[in-house]
């Protein structure tokens, strides 16, 4: 299995990169390649602009999506997008690792998204969940945060982990055609002990050891949705984002 970890934390020294040293020595300990982009010791750039193609196939205003588009076709990326395109193609497994801020990923992290996850590779021409372009690969999110587990319980303060990640899980990984993973979460870890830590480390080994054998998180496929791209009639919702409105029962 080859892995592509995408890794975004400023600080060499954090648990996060802990996580990722315990995850490079368990997975290629087992036999399989991994490959890191290390987004903040690369310096990567996190900003799209018509700077990442060599040829445009609109000069005279930037459409970014569909300058993508044009320049998969026409090999027209910049180079540091074409080296990241590569390994996101070679990857069976996606793993992003980063710090929770905002309810979201860094910065850097959501321009490689915006970058590399580029139209005519990843989506396009109809291609989405079940069909999109990483269809097969699998995906899953490795996060650390320095609020407490029962802040993301169901009922609490900051509403439930799965909803907060809703859009990169479903949005984007999901969207992708990724098989996504159920995430794995660090709790609090400003104010827990070294032991605590350790057991987090511990447990991020447990999971890798097992990750080919795991079911991935309940997803609709596209035939579910009709015309109206609305669930159909007698489609149970079974993800975190989808739910009937109340007036329409089970429509």
């Amino acid at each position: 299995m080859q892995t592509l970890i995408v890794y975004a934390h400023p600080e060499p020294r954090s648990f996060n990169r802990a996580l990722l040293d315990r995850s490079v020595q368990v997975l290629t300990g087992q036999g399989h390649e991994v490959v890191v982009s290390d987004l903040y010791a690369m310096g990567f750039n996190p900003v799209a602009s018509a700077a990442d193609f060599s040829e445009r196939r609109f000069p005279d205003a930037l459409q970014y999506d569909r300058e993508q588009k044009h320049a998969h076709e026409h090999q027209a990326f910049a180079p540091d997008i074409q080296a990241e395109i590569d390994k996101l193609r070679a990857c069976d497994l996606l793993i992003l690792q980063f710090p929770l801020w905002w309810f979201s990923v860094p910065a850097i992290l959501k321009g490689w998204i915006d970058r590399v996850f580029v139209n005519g590779v990843v989506y396009g021409k109809g291609r989405r969940f079940d069909t999109g372009g990483l269809r097969g690969k699998r995906a899953l999110v490795c996060t650390s945060t320095a609020c407490y587990p029962e802040m993301v319980a169901p009922d609490g303060l900051l509403a439930a982990l799965d909803i907060n990640l809703w859009h990169l899980q479903h949005g984007t990984l999901g969207y992708a055609g990724c098989d996504v993973l159920r995430p794995f979460a660090a709790w609090s870890i400003h104010y827990t002990t070294p032991e605590a830590r350790a057991g987090y480390l511990d447990a991020y080994e447990q999971r890798l050891r097992q990750i080919e054998q795991e079911e991935p998180m309940p997803m609709h496929r596209l035939e579910e949705f009709g015309a109206d791209w609305r669930l159909r009639p007698g489609i149970e919702p079974r993800t975190a984002g989808h739910r009937r409105p109340a007036a329409e029962g089970a429509r």
